[in-house]
């Protein structure tokens, strides 16, 4: 017999083996299922989440880079800074101010952040970043204005009490009544909205998370105390056509020059770019999706010694049908194979549920998050392939036990 329609017929044997034993076998790819399903899942979430990261870099400019009194991945507390930390001079308006004036620089400036509510007429949000920023915000952080009008220059230099408020705050707070003209307490101090912004899905904003307002940065600066450590930074957009490296050099030039640092002392300000901020998420979500890795090959292993047992208990009730086959002529050949297919039949399928269920939910999951959900089409192959490996191995031992039976007393088993 060929070996194709060996493998045809095998296979035919093994399925209706497991429509005989449907709860035995359900139990036994369970384990295979919970495995790849998380894997998958979380393949699913970890891959959309970095594509609409990437995309949002690419929509903000790969080039924008920050520059930190000291960058640090989670926030220092300002009462108990380092002494390394200390010792460092705050940033200062003048020095955007003269970053923005060389000439690999096409924008520079200093923005702050603050953490607060956004409130109106008894109705609030949750706490989210005000932006103390610029007419040239969704230049930088990409987005749109949908509705009204960014700062004037006036009220850029005088601090005016004035915001763009986030589409959805919007929303929430004012439900169907037009925003624009209206006085709402941001941060607890009070400003009036002249225009709603919708920011990029999913954006990814170099210190975190959704953005509920945008005040000049005067305001900021004049009405709230700022931490000039963890939400004080200057934004540097290059010219066209000047590299991210060259533009930093000569930003790194220019603020040395202005802090009077000599050749042989260390920088005492960060640098942040896009590609800083998008390794810092790989390394963030590889670590994770390792760990649930890990913790899913816990099912994979139960699943395999469930395949395992169950073969064995197979092999012990048709110990008869072994015997009949070796006596129609079946070599240790034929009996082997046909509970290695039967095994990885098993977790095969187990595999193609896990796959399918752990693209639902990843899909879910990244509706949820605002993300968009994608999974490469080598994971699935990868994933269906592990589970019938796993069939494949732990299949091995009832398969050799069934091939090792005596023909003789395989017929004489009652």
């Amino acid at each position: 017999m060929r070996l194709g329609d060996q493998l045809q017929e095998n296979v035919g044997i093994a399925l209706t083996t497991l429509r005989e034993s449907k709860l035995r076998s359900s139990l036994t790819i369970l384990g295979v299922v919970i495995g790849i399903s998380t894997v998958m899942a979380m393949a699913t979430l970890v891959t959309g989440v970095q594509r609409q990261i990437v995309s949002t870099i690419e929509t903000a400019g790969p080039t924008t880079f920050y520059i930190f009194k000291v960058f640090s991945q989670t926030p220092l507390n300002p009462d108990a800074l380092p002494a390394w930390v200390r010792i460092r001079p705050d940033l200062e308006e003048h020095e955007a101010q003269r970053i923005a004036q060389l000439p690999e620089i096409s924008y520079a400036t200093i923005w702050a952040i603050k953490i607060g509510r956004v409130e109106y007429l008894g109705n609030r949000t949750q706490p989210n970043r005000i932006y103390g920023a610029d007419h040239r915000f969704p230049e930088i952080m990409g987005g749109e204005l949908v509705i009204g009008r960014w700062f004037t220059r006036q009220e850029m230099a005088s601090g005016a009490p004035v915001v763009v408020l986030n589409e959805s705050n919007a929303r929430l707070l004012f439900g169907r009544e037009n925003p624009i003209g209206k006085t709402i307490r941001v941060g607890g101090r009070a400003a009036d909205v002249i225009g709603l912004y919708a920011p990029e899905s999913n954006i990814f904003q170099p210190p975190g998370v959704e953005t509920a307002a945008i005040v000049p940065y005067r305001m900021l600066d004049q009405q709230f105390p700022i931490d000039p450590t963890n939400e004080l930074f200057i934004t540097v957009k290059p010219r066209a056509g000047v590299t991210v490296e060259a533009a930093q050099e000569a930003a790194t030039i220019a603020m040395r020059e202005m802090r009077r640092l000599r050749p042989s002392q260390p920088n005492n300000f960060d640098f942040v770019t896009q590609e800083q901020i998008l390794d810092i998420f790989n390394k963030l979500t590889g670590a994770f999706f390792l760990v649930l890795v890990a913790l899913s090959s816990v099912g994979l292993l139960v699943g395999g010694i469930g395949v395992m047992a169950i073969m064995m208990v197979s092999v012990t009730s048709r110990t008869r049908e072994i015997g009949v086959r070796k006596a129609l002529g079946a070599t240790r050949r034929d009996i082997m194979l046909q509970f290695l297919i039967e095994a990885a039949t098993l977790t095969g399928i187990g595999g193609v549920l896990g796959v399918l269920l752990g693209l639902l939910v990843g899909r879910g999951a990244s509706l949820v998050v605002g993300g968009e959900a994608s999974t490469p089409a080598m994971y699935t192959i990868v994933a269906v392939a592990v589970s019938v490996a796993i069939g494949l191995t732990f299949g091995l031992l009832p398969a050799r036990r069934a091939a090792r039976l005596d023909p003789v007393e395989a017929l004489r088993y009652e």
